[in-house]
């Protein structure tokens, strides 16, 4: 009985000190009032970024430690539906950020300057972040930024590219765009597919890819020097003999125009070279002639760099339009004088065309085509009547009556016609000119039979001409800038094609009866007004051009002019 009184004793003794000890124990662990928990930059960055990001809103603020951001609008958008979150860190970690420098290096492939999309302040940034985790929050929050800007920036140079095609001025302040560059951001980051994402941003048709492989190709060319010149001096043609004809072996080999084997095959002017010759013609926009005259030995005397400058310019242009992903288009190459109709990708439908003069460009824009006029009556631009049939009528006061040409006053239901033998011609000016006048359809109409309407602020469309010679020049600047077209009947039965009153023998007749009347066309489509200097063709063949408008220097200028803020 005493040894079981012991036991319990003792048990009861262990119970209390057991006790004792959960008690003290916790007690020890009651938090002290002054105890601050520690949290991981991360979930401080939120605020921070939306503070910043309010910063932005005032436009001399518009910079990160000193960088400016380009598409600062974009980058507002992009934080605020995302409740200020950071993009490209989590937890004090970078995320994706080695992959969006790769996709920035790469942009170099494009014709864009790398730098000018944060690379040298990014890569200075990550050096100074060390390793992780990143414990400067603000450094991180400049950082994300920045990073952010470099994308939607870069996606709006891919997808419609740098440069305003009209004002040819440097859009670095990216606006949105036909491409929704935030959501492609969103979906990239969540992905984790940045360089997919810009990869997918560049033009899908051919003629881009073609042109991007052609760069690459005379960048590696341009490695092993700049290649050779063919000196001045009288013509050469098949069947001489001189000592230039080495130098114009090894200029066509340099360029891939001749086989390299040519190159030492001597002094003799013989027909594998004249066909070289040709070639290189053809790829210039040259007579085709196989003589090397001085104009194709101006084009073989372009310098390598000149030529690659040239490639990367015509990449600008091509984003201007081919991120439409329109499946049907009419593009006018002003700089080589033809159209082409374009399907699926592809050229339906190819014609010669007349563009404007040096000094009365044709300008460089996008208008939708929406009908056509059989036998047009041509309305005189001002300009013109002004200058050039005031005159004419001074000089021949039966000038007017022999061009079936109208005199008017006021428009509309105010339009009144004004027999041009009640007017004293010797007192009507530049100045004080009060008629305009009107040529009506017919043979002598500068139109022809067939005109294209694209409505747009310039007043310039497609149309006939009564002067089909001038298709048989090889540089055609000829008009006052609308654009003549050697096939109007095709065109205009292509166009109509889904309207099946509209056959070619009704269009036909319709031109035979000399009625002015409009048709709509079914299923209206863009006319780009393009000034391509260079591109590749669908048999391969990269083709320059001659830069008749001085434009390419300007395009130039332009997209070299570095950013900086606003």
């Amino acid at each position: 009985m005493k040894l079981y009184m012991k036991q319990m004793m003792s048990i009861r003794k262990r119970m209390i000190l057991l006790v004792l000890l959960v008690v003290f124990l916790s007690a020890c662990d009651v938090p002290s009032e002054k105890k601050t928990e520690v949290q991981s930059p991360a979930l401080v960055l939120d605020p921070l970024i939306e503070k910043r990001i309010a910063e932005l809103k005032t436009p001399a603020k518009e910079v990160i430690r000193e960088v400016p951001v380009y598409s600062a609008v974009l980058v507002k958008n992009f934080y605020t539906g995302r409740n200020y979150k950071p993009a490209w860190s989590k937890d004090g970690s970078l995320t994706q950020v080695d992959t969006l420098i790769k996709a920035v290096e790469e942009s170099f492939g494009d014709g864009l300057t790398p730098d000018y999309y944060h690379l040298v302040p990014i890569r200075a940034l990550v050096n100074k972040a060390g390793e992780y985790p990143i414990k400067d929050a603000a450094l991180l929050i400049d950082l994300d930024i920045l990073l952010t800007d470099a994308f939607l920036t870069l996606s709006c140079h891919l997808s419609g590219g740098c440069v305003d095609p009209v004002s040819i001025e440097a859009e670095w302040f990216a606006k949105q765009g036909t491409v929704d560059v935030s959501s492609v951001l969103e979906q990239a980051l969540r992905k984790k597919q940045i360089r997919e994402a810009l990869v997918d941003l560049r033009p899908e048709q051919g003629a881009y890819g073609r042109l991007k492989k052609a760069l690459a190709w005379y960048r590696e060319l341009s490695s092993k020097g700049e290649w050779p010149l063919v000196s001045d001096g009288m013509r050469l043609e098949k069947g001489s003999v001189s000592d230039r004809v080495p130098e114009l072996r090894r200029r066509l080999a340099a360029s891939g125009d001749l086989e390299a084997l040519q190159t030492e095959a001597g002094n003799l002017f013989d027909e594998k070279l004249e066909q070289s010759v040709i070639f290189f013609q053809k790829r210039h926009g040259l007579k085709e002639d196989g003589v090397v005259g001085p104009e194709t030995i101006n084009a073989l005397n372009v310098p390598l760099k000149q030529r690659i400058r040239q490639i990367e310019l015509n990449m600008e242009r091509l984003r201007w339009i081919l991120s439409n992903q329109e499946p049907r288009f009419i593009v006018v190459n002003i700089a080589n004088f033809r159209l082409d109709v374009i399907e699926d990708s592809k050229p339906v439908l190819s014609m010669k065309v007349v563009v404007g003069k040096p000094y009365l460009r044709t300008p460089v824009f996008t208008a939708k085509m929406n009908s056509i006029i059989i036998n047009p009556s041509w309305n005189v631009p001002d300009s013109i009547a002004r200058k050039e049939i005031l005159a004419k009528i001074k000089k021949n006061p039966q000038y007017l009556a022999e061009q079936n040409i109208k005199v008017l006053r006021g428009w509309g239901t105010k339009e009144e016609e004004v027999d041009p033998e009640t007017i004293d011609w010797s007192k009507i000016t530049q100045n004080n000119l009060p008629y305009r006048f009107r040529q009506e359809p017919g043979p002598l109409n500068p139109l022809g039979r067939i005109k294209f309407m694209l409505p747009n602020k310039y007043d310039v469309y497609l149309h006939d001409t009564n002067a089909r010679r001038l298709f048989s020049a090889d540089t055609r600047a000829f008009s006052h800038g609308c654009t003549r077209i050697e096939k109007p009947l095709e065109l205009a039965e292509y166009l109509l094609q889904d309207n099946s009153a509209w056959t070619r023998k009704r269009i036909l007749a319709a031109m035979d009866e000399g009625l002015e009347q409009k048709v709509s066309i079914p299923h209206p489509l863009n006319v780009h007004f393009l000034y391509l200097t260079a591109w590749v063709d669908e048999e391969g063949l990269l083709q320059f051009r001659k830069d008749i408008y001085d434009r390419d220097s300007l395009l130039d200028e332009a997209l070299r002019r570095r950013p900086s803020s606003k």
